[in-house]
Formats: structure tokens, C-alpha cells, sequence
């Protein structure tokens, strides 16, 4: 049982590092910018990498642990805004959204290399992709939305041109972001209680319920438990692993599909995934259909990993980095992105090994789940406040 804690208090220690990442997320790319906050988050990676990987003690393995959760909690901040504030409108939500794919791509090959490959080599080659962004950062423009916010004119153009091409006129889309982002300025010198004003009101509980249903859904739990989730169901814990991410596609259907189809959808195949995984394992525990079982489970975790990664599982952050206005997105982005990391680590924390049956029938939750997504999809579409809030 021992054992146990420590295994469950060293996989929610990521959680952790990024509720601590995600509290200074929105002051520190404010401040540094989007660049160099992301220059930031792979130095923690990086640490957190080689902490791992040169460990000696469980003290080395939770430092590690925690450092990643921190550049990771950054990272789920500033990427999403950076690509949402970059990006032309018409493929914005494609560009945001696919930085979940290419997570689930990476999740997938992590998992398929993790059954060959040595925990401690698994780690040296999780901070190489770290070490070539590091170097990467330098090539890339500043975000010109920060620019103009910071008062940096002819810096906005540049980094348009560079973002849309040397030849492309950018004088109108420069005016429009540096008229845009003074007349909010000027509409609000934001403090902190500025975000929970009637006007913003809406905005915030969109973000933060979106949040909880993503991390309340289970997702985490069943990640980080997939191997104790297949052996209690009999089946192949390395081609379990193996197989695990590769069924999740799908996220650059957003801008096609729209939001609220793709969040609706997802919370409907989420619950009835849940549920059909919770009555595999209790037809188990009743000793029915025993050969059936372990392909029952593992067909219905990708039926679940399938619909998350179509909606609740990156539209949170797509949204997020959408709707709240300049003159608050750090504050309401910096909630918004608390309310994931520590909700996730309660989650990982509390939830010791998934053994339970009823945790599965707990995430299925068809009728609640469904109508808070709805009703959320419904108050960020029914007004457009994705177009009227974007900067």
C-alpha cells in the first residue's frame, strides 16, 4: 500500500509542478513574452529531463517530476495563445487544435517506445525535442499581439511580415491589432477582480467548467493507469501500451465541424465510453463472457481516447486562448489553466491505482456530463464570443 502512495504521489507530481507552471503562466508571458516564456519552459523541461534520467534517489525523481509539471503548466498556457495570436482567423482554431494531435502523436510514441527502451535512455530522449526548441525559439517572431501590447509599432509589422510573407501587405491587419489592443486598454486598466465583473462574467465560467469536465472525465487517471487498467482486464500491458495513443485523431476537424458539434459529440462518446469500460469489468467481477473481456476493455478505452481527443480533450485550450480579452487573458487564462493542473493532480492523487470499477461509471456521468458541455457550448456560441473577444 506503501508502494502505492508513492507510485500515485509521483505521477500526480506533474499535476502538481503545473498548477505552480500555470500560477505565473499568464504575468510571466506578459512580461518576458511569448518567446521567451517558452525559452523558460524548456529549461524546466530540460532540467526536469536529465533529473530523471540521472536520478539517484526518489528525492531526483520527484525534483524531476515536479520541474516538468512546471514547464509543462507554462507551456499549456503560452502555446495556445501564442499559435491563437499568430494565426489568421479562417485556420486559427486548425493551428491551435493541433498541437493536441501532435501531443497524442507524441503520447503514442512514448507509450510504443516505452515497452523496449530503458526508463532512464526514455528520458534523455524526452529532452531532445526540448534542446532543438531551445534552439528553435530564436527563429521564430514574437507574437505581434504582445508587441503592439507593450507598445512596439513597427515591431508588430515585422513580425507580421515574417509571419505572412516579406511581400504581403500587413499595414491593414497591423493597424487593426494595435487599434483593437489600445481601445481595450483604454476600456480597462485590469487588476486582478477586474475578470469577475458582469461582462466577463460568462466568459470565465466557460472557461473554468470546460476545464473541469476535461480533467473530471477521467482522462488523466486512465493515461497515467493504462498499464494497471490492462493487466486487471487481462489484457497485454506492452501491446496495450503499444496500440494506446494511435486511435486518438482527429483535432484538425475543428474549424471544419465547429466547436460546440465537436464538444457535444465528444462528451456523449466520453460518457458511453466510461460506461461500457465500467460494465466490462463488472461483467468480470460476475465471471461472465471471461474470454471476451480483455478485448471489450481495450476496444472501449480507444471508443473513450477517441471521442476525448475529438473535443474535451484540446477545444478547453483552443477556447480558452480565444475568448477572454486582452485586458484580462492573463488573469482569467491563469485561472483557467489553475483550475486544470490542480483538479488533474486531486485526480491522479486521490484516484490510487483506478482499481474501481465505480471510477468508470463515476466518469461516465451521460446525463451531467452532456448537459453542463452543452449548455457551456452554448453560451460561448450563441453570442459568437470566440470573433468579438479575439485580439
Amino acid at each position: 500500500m506503501l508502494q502505492l502512495s508513492y507510485f500515485s504521489a509521483f505521477g500526480s507530481f506533474l499535476n502538481l509542478g503545473g498548477a505552480v507552471g500555470a500560477l505565473f503562466s499568464g504575468q510571466l508571458s506578459m512580461i518576458l513574452g511569448r518567446r521567451r516564456t517558452l525559452w523558460t519552459c524548456d529549461l524546466f523541461c530540460i532540467f526536469g529531463w536529465l533529473s530523471i534520467a540521472f536520478a539517484k534517489n526518489v528525492f531526483w525523481l520527484d525534483l524531476g517530476r515536479i520541474s516538468l509539471g512546471i514547464g509543462v503548466g507554462l507551456i499549456s498556457y503560452v502555446v495556445p495563445v501564442y499559435i491563437a495570436e499568430i494565426t489568421p482567423k479562417h485556420v486559427r482554431g486548425a493551428f491551435t487544435s493541433s498541437t493536441q494531435l501532435l501531443l497524442n502523436i507524441e503520447l503514442s510514441l512514448v507509450y510504443f517506445f516505452g515497452t523496449v527502451i530503458n526508463w532512464r535512455i526514455l528520458a534523455i530522449i524526452g529532452a531532445l525535442p526540448c534542446f532543438i526548441q531551445l534552439i528553435g525559439i530564436y527563429f521564430i517572431p514574437e507574437s505581434p499581439r504582445w508587441l503592439a501590447k507593450v507598445g512596439s509599432g513597427k515591431e508588430v509589422e515585422s513580425s507580421l511580415h515574417r509571419l505572412r510573407g516579406k511581400d504581403t501587405d500587413v499595414s491593414g491587419e497591423s493597424a487593426e491589432i494595435q487599434v483593437m489592443t489600445k481601445m481595450l486598454e483604454e476600456d480597462s486598466k485590469s487588476s486582478f477582480c477586474d475578470m469577475f465583473q458582469k461582462k466577463y462574467r460568462r466568459t470565465l465560467v466557460i472557461g473554468i467548467g470546460l476545464m473541469l469536465i476535461q480533467q473530471l472525465s477521467g482522462a488523466s487517471g486512465i493515461t497515467f493507469y493504462s498499464n494497471a487498467v490492462f493487466r486487471k482486464a487481462g489484457f497485454s500491458e506492452r501491446l496495450g501500451s503499444m496500440i494506446f495513443g494511435v486511435f486518438v485523431i482527429g483535432m484538425i476537424l475543428v474549424d471544419k465541424w465547429g466547436r460546440r458539434p465537436l464538444l457535444l459529440a465528444s462528451a456523449v462518446g466520453i460518457s458511453i465510453g466510461s460506461l461500457l469500460i465500467g460494465v466490462s469489468f463488472t461483467l468480470q467481477e460476475m465471471n461472465l463472457l471471461p474470454e471476451l473481456i480483455p478485448a471489450l476493455v481495450f476496444i472501449n478505452i480507444l471508443v473513450y481516447f477517441g471521442f476525448f481527443a475529438i473535443g474535451i480533450g484540446g477545444l478547453p485550450w483552443v477556447i480558452m486562448s480565444e475568448i477572454f480579452p486582452i485586458n484580462i487573458k492573463v488573469s482569467a487564462g491563469t485561472i483557467v489553466a489553475l483550475t486544470s493542473w490542480t483538479t488533474g493532480w486531486n485526480i491522479l492523487h486521490i484516484c490510487d491505482g483506478w482499481g474501481n470499477v465505480i471510477d468508470f461509471y463515476l466518469d461516465a456521468r451521460p446525463g451531467d456530463q452532456r448537459t453542463v458541455t452543452r449548455r457551456i457550448a452554448s453560451f460561448a456560441y450563441r453570442d459568437n464570443l470566440n470573433e468579438y473577444y479575439i485580439v
